[in-house]
């Protein structure tokens, strides 16, 4: 009686088989899901906040260096220009103390000897006159043009104002004593007569 009601075994090994194969087709798909696209992976949002952070991160750290450089060639360049100015004062501090030995040296070749050993020692004094005058133009000294221009209170000192009738009036009738400029800076007003 027993033997009716139990199934037979190859029933139950096909069974057992079919069984098997449903399984693995389960976790197949269940593996596919996840392994079969790279790209599906699941990127943790801390990961994703992270990246974020460490972008933000290297902007600002590029967005520093950046103003760092900028400031450093800035300052490089205020200190070359300042470093300019600098000799430029001194040279000019320097170069104003021999205009006064031009002065002497044109007022002794106004009236310059032409014989006798007098004559011999006036080529000696121009032979002077002109080293010095070159050392001031190497230095970029220049005299200030004055007889017959107008009247100009920044690099011009009157003296005196006279009526002359062949100059126009607030011109410069005469140059008492030569001016002299180096670049923009005016060492030496030249003193002049100015009409009026």
């Amino acid at each position: 009686m027993n033997e009716e009601t139990s199934p037979p075994e190859d029933e139950m090994a096909d069974n057992d088989v079919g069984s098997d194969e449903g399984a693995p087709d389960a976790e197949g798909s269940s593996h596919e899901s996840t392994q079969g696209d790279p790209d599906a992976v699941n990127v943790p949002k801390e990961g994703t906040s992270a990246l974020e952070q460490v972008t933000a991160q290297a902007a600002e750290y590029l967005d520093g260096w950046q103003r760092a450089r900028a400031e450093l060639a800035n300052f490089k360049k205020r200190i070359e220009r300042e470093r300019q100015e600098t000799y430029k004062r001194a040279a000019g501090d320097i170069l104003d103390q021999f205009l006064d030995v031009m002065d002497d040296l044109e007022r002794a070749l106004a009236d310059r000897p032409t014989e006798g050993e007098a004559a011999t020692w006036a080529e000696g004094i121009t032979l002077v006159h002109r080293k010095v005058k070159g050392v001031l133009e190497s230095q970029g000294v220049e005299t200030i043009g004055a007889q017959g221009e107008p009247f100009d209170p920044t690099i011009h000192e009157a003296i005196s104002h006279e009526q002359v009738e062949d100059v126009d009036e607030g011109h410069v009738i005469d140059v008492v004593k030569q001016g002299y400029r180096m670049g923009d800076r005016v060492l030496r007003a030249a003193l002049v007569r100015v009409a009026k």
